[in-house]
Parts: structure tokens; sequence; C-alpha cells
């Protein structure tokens, strides 16, 4: 039987939801194959930390999220979701369903070498893969769907490079599902693997799709199958855009460094619970027109979700705006490699020029042909982390009022 059916679904499901309310604690989590694997045993080591989310000093800020209607509807993703496991076959389905709350959500890594749960594409007929491509093209925009299977193309070539298509290839992403498909209660899917991770929480109408990680080694593919494929180039020229429309004042407070010579995203795998504090220079001190150039940044990766709930993000974001910092390290040339962040109460990103893992010809420093992002939601709401609390919180307590109303009329009579 389908595990979507199974009673140690229905079960599981029952018992996270108590967890959610508080009424449950626990701290025991399945076990994966952490041996032999340092990305797998860091997954491990923060997995063994209960959630609390991204925050500049430890603690969460509250009352930035509510659980309320979009306005926008989310059928066509549940229709694509209830359609793509309808494809799969019992088996598929087992592996890629998990609970609501389960920690499968926070298993992602933008490293190609962890090992992996659900179900990829390489298990897919032509069809199912059909039915794949549907659901990522009703939860993503055009030009966030493109940038996803570039990104995916972009790893065939680099398998293509490193002639190890045993690890490297188009075809090496996940899905997984946590809960049920449905119009009123919590669910999500995960979409897992080098360089491309997208979380998407669902709840009425609402969508929380972070983390949201997307990047490539190589960002331009020169040779090969897929030859004249990029990804990146549009969020490394926005940057770069902003920060040489800065003065030397405004710039003296939002360069951090002008030398960069590592690596510097904080908040990739295994980083939920980053604490990073606000650094840079503040939105409050642009002029209208940088304003735009910052808001238009920002676009550049909440437009990956689909039109309709990239611009209730956005709304969220310049509600904000105010409280917004946006932070670099690095030169500001034209071939200049560099790091930026924009940070506020309700969004975190990172660019980050990455040094070379697989193009070993390349110098060991920062490359423009690795390139890694990652867009969270802060303060808890990763993952839809806080709607879903809110949610089982709300049910708790109408189930409360009703046991207490059914007890009065038991006593009245």
């Amino acid at each position: 039987m389908a595990f979507l059916r199974s009673r140690r679904f229905h079960l599981a499901t029952a018992f996270v939801a108590l967890v959610a309310t508080g009424l449950v604690v626990t701290t025991a989590l399945p076990q994966r194959r952490y041996a032999g694997n340092r990305f797998a045993q860091a997954e491990q080591a923060a997995l063994a930390h209960p959630f609390v989310g991204a925050t500049t000093n430890g603690s969460v800020q509250t009352g930035l999220f509510s659980v309320r209607s979009s306005g926008i509807s989310t059928k066509p993703v549940l229709d694509a979701a209830r359609a793509f496991l309808a494809a799969l076959t019992d088996e598929q389905r087992g592996q890629a369903q998990f609970p609501v709350d389960d920690p499968e959500w926070r298993r992602w890594a933008n490293q190609h070498s962890l090992p992996r749960q659900g179900v990829s594409f390489t298990e897919l007929d032509e069809g199912q893969r059909e039915a794949a491509y549907s659901l990522m093209r009703a939860g993503l925009s055009a030009k966030g769907f493109q940038r996803s299977r570039d990104i995916m193309r972009l790893n065939y070539t680099l398998g293509e490079i490193t002639s190890n298509f045993e690890e490297l290839d188009e075809w090496f992403y996940y899905f997984t599902f946590m809960g049920e498909p449905s119009e009123d209660k919590p669910w999500g899917w995960q979409l897992d693997g080098h360089h491309l991770i997208v979380n998407y929480f669902v709840l009425g109408d609402q969508v929380v799709m972070t983390p949201t990680f997307m990047g490539s080694e190589p960002v331009i593919a020169d040779s090969g199958k897929y030859k004249g494929v990029a990804v990146m180039q549009d969020e490394q020229r926005r940057g770069l855009e902003l920060v040489q429309s800065l003065t030397d004042e405004q710039r003296a407070e939002a360069v951090l460094a002008t030398t960069k010579t590592g690596n510097n995203a904080a908040a990739e795998a295994f980083s939920d619970n980053v604490v990073l504090d606000y650094a840079g220079l503040r939105a409050s001190e642009l002029s209208s027109e940088q304003r735009e150039l910052l808001l238009a940044l920002v676009e550049e990766y909440v437009g990956n979700m689909s039109d309709g709930h990239a611009k209730v993000k956005m709304a969220e974001v310049e509600q904000h705006l105010g409280q917004t910092y946006f932070a670099w390290i690095g030169e500001f040339g034209p071939e200049s490699t560099f790091y930026y962040r924009v940070h506020s109460p309700v969004i975190l990103i990172e660019f980050d020029h990455q040094r070379p893992i697989f193009l070993r010809h390349l110098p060991r420093r920062p490359t423009r042909q690795h390139i890694h992002s990652v867009t969270r939601t802060p303060n808890g709401n990763d993952y839809g982390k806080d709607l879903l609390r809110q949610h089982y919180e709300q049910s708790h307590k109408a189930e409360l009022d009703a046991t207490r109303a059914a007890l009065s009329r038991v006593s009245a009579d």
C-alpha cells in the first residue's frame, strides 16, 4: 500500500502535530548514512538542534508572519502535485512522502555528494518527468523554471568537464513531498540536488519558498551538449549595478572588505539557525533611485516563485524596507569577484563568488565560474515553520473550544 495511505504516515503526521503544538517534546531524529561523508556528518550535527531559524542575535523577532489569505490561488500547484504523485508507482510514492513537519525539510544540501531521500529524475519515465516539470512550472515563475532547468543542464556540463557522470548529471535531483497536498491543510514539496534546492511550503493560499539555493560551477557552458547555457548573470549584474551606484560615503558603510580571498556565504546548507547580525548600508540611507535598484535586485530572487505569490512576498519586503541592509565584500570592477548580502527581518539573500571545486585548472581563489546564492526567510519562517506553528495552535484551540462546548452541553442536559 502506498505510504500516503498507510497507518504509519497518519500516525507520524498526528505525532508531529503534537510536537508542533508543544504537547510532545522529542529530540530523536531518524538516522541516515553518515559514515565517511563529512557533509552528512555536518547535517547530522545541524539536525541535533531544534529549528529556530536565521536570526540576528539568536532570538526570533515575533509578529512578522501570520496565517491569512494571500488572495492568490494555489490550485495550480495543488493540482500539479496531485498529478505528479498519481503518476508515481506505489514504491516511488513510498520513497517520496513524509509527514508535513518531518526533518526531511532540513536535509537539503547544495553539495553534490550527500546521500538524498525521495525520488530522482533518473527514476522517472518520460511521462513522470513531464509531471515533475508541470509541478515546477506551477510553483515557479517562467524565469524560475528556466533557471532551475539550466542549473540542472550545467550539472551535466560539469560531468562532461570532469568525466564524472557517476556523481554529476542533469538528472540527479530528488523530489520529496511533506504532508498530503490539500486545499486547507499544510503541505509542501522539495527539490534537492547539486546547486539547486527549492523548498515549497503551502498553507491554504499562502506560499513560503525558502530556503532556496541556486548556483552552478561552471555558470556558463563554453562547450559540450549545452554550450551557451548560462545562469546567475542577472543576479551578478544587478548586485554590481547597486554597489556602483553608491557614493563614497555610502560605500564606506556598505563595503565590509575590499579584498575577497575565500568563500563568504553564511546561510547555506546546515545553517538553518545561523546567527547573522545586520551589516552594511541601511536602505533608509539610499536615494529613491538606489532603492529601486535594491528592490530590483531582491526581485531577481523572489521572482523565482510564481508571479502572484512573488508580488505578495515583494510587498512584505517593501513593508520592511527601512530595516533592510545591503553589505558587500570585494571590489566593484566589471570583472571583480565579490559577495553581497541583502538582509531584513523578512528576507535574507546571499550571493557569493566561490573558489573552484571541480574546475581545477583555475586558481584557488574566488571565480566568476562558481557562484552560490541562497534566499531565506529569517525569524523562524523558513519552510513555512512559523505559519505551521500558528496553524497547529489555532487548530488545537478550535479543538479545545469544541470539546468545552460539548462538555457544556452535556452538563446542561
